[in-house]
């Protein structure tokens, strides 16, 4: 058992997950495969950024891998934990964000990511951060109930505690201030994990990464073919807006990249090909469009539905 950090570790984790990540999304897919970006960081270290588009399934889909290292943390990093401000740091991840073509498949977001800041002669600082959400545009709670029992079901060998624990969080995180409503249906979101020892905590960002594929997938095979027309299309990018607004205003990945001097190209992969933006739309009442304002997106207990 290891309690000193080993980044060596999880950047061949977070490699090879991603590899694996790319080759079943391609698959479910059907049509087009992942290009591949490589690049690297003038300040230090680099990356490999995967893009599928205009695919059978996924109008976009992105899977990013970085590790990056500096000289001094970026503000986003270190908000949080103001007395390491200033050290060096190594910052590691694999980032995915999946922006399906029919209204009713959700998009989805996952992240996994491993920092260190070191100083010298101080012990390492480090933490794991993480997790995953749903973004529907139309709500089925058979959807939202599964997703959530396979998140729940990732964490529970780590404690009994840690799915309401990282529900919460991811609630509370992905949440649209100036609009007062949360972006999708949640899932969970964990950061600055470093308690219980770093193959305690590895093996939790190992169990989300490896559940988030299982979560997904299945819904996508349920939605994939249900037929849709313009008014679903017209919903679905006004509510993708909301989306471009939380990953650039309050999505501390999105920030860490830019304030780190990361590959802006990289970076914004997460954005939709399309979005829309209403001046002061409100749906009718009754319809499902409704519906997901009303029924789906105020947090709640999913797991009470099943």
């Amino acid at each position: 058992m290891s309690h000193s950090p080993q980044p060596e570790a999880v950047q061949a984790f977070l490699a090879d997950y991603q590899n694996r990540l790319c080759a079943r999304l391609a698959e479910a897919d059907g049509a087009q495969r992942f290009q591949i970006d490589q690049w690297d960081r003038a300040e230090g270290g680099g990356g490999d950024t995967r893009v599928l588009g205009e695919g059978a399934l996924f109008e976009r889909a992105g899977v990013a891998f970085s590790v990056v290292h500096g000289k001094a943390l970026p503000p986003s990093a270190s908000q949080s934990r103001p007395e390491l401000a200033g050290r060096s740091f190594r910052a590691m991840g694999v980032s995915v964000v999946l922006h399906p073509h029919n209204p009713y498949v959700p998009t989805s977001h996952a992240n996994v990511r491993f920092f260190v800041a070191e100083a010298p002669g101080k012990a390492p600082v480090w933490w794991f951060g993480g997790g995953f959400d749903l973004t529907p545009y139309y709500g089925f709670r058979e959807d939202c109930v599964a997703w959530h029992q396979t998140a729940r079901d990732a964490l529970t060998p780590f404690g009994d505690t840690l799915y309401a624990e990282y529900k919460k969080q991811c609630d509370d995180y992905f949440w649209i201030r100036h609009r007062n409503e949360a972006r999708g249906v949640g899932g969970i979101f964990f950061d600055d994990l470093n308690a219980g020892g770093f193959d305690h905590c590895f093996g939790i960002m190992q169990a989300v990464a490896e559940a988030y594929p299982n979560a997904y997938l299945p819904i996508v095979q349920r939605r994939r073919d249900m037929p849709f027309g313009q008014r679903e299309r017209d919903w679905q990018c006004y509510r993708r807006g909301r989306y471009v607004e939380f990953n650039l205003v309050y999505d501390r990945g999105t920030l860490f990249g830019l304030q780190s001097g990361g590959r802006t190209e990289s970076i914004l992969m997460s954005m939709p090909p399309q979005a829309q933006w209403r001046y002061d739309y409100h749906p009718p009442e009754g319809s499902d469009e409704a519906a997901l304002l009303h029924d789906f997106l105020p947090a709640q207990d999913w797991l009470s539905h099943a």
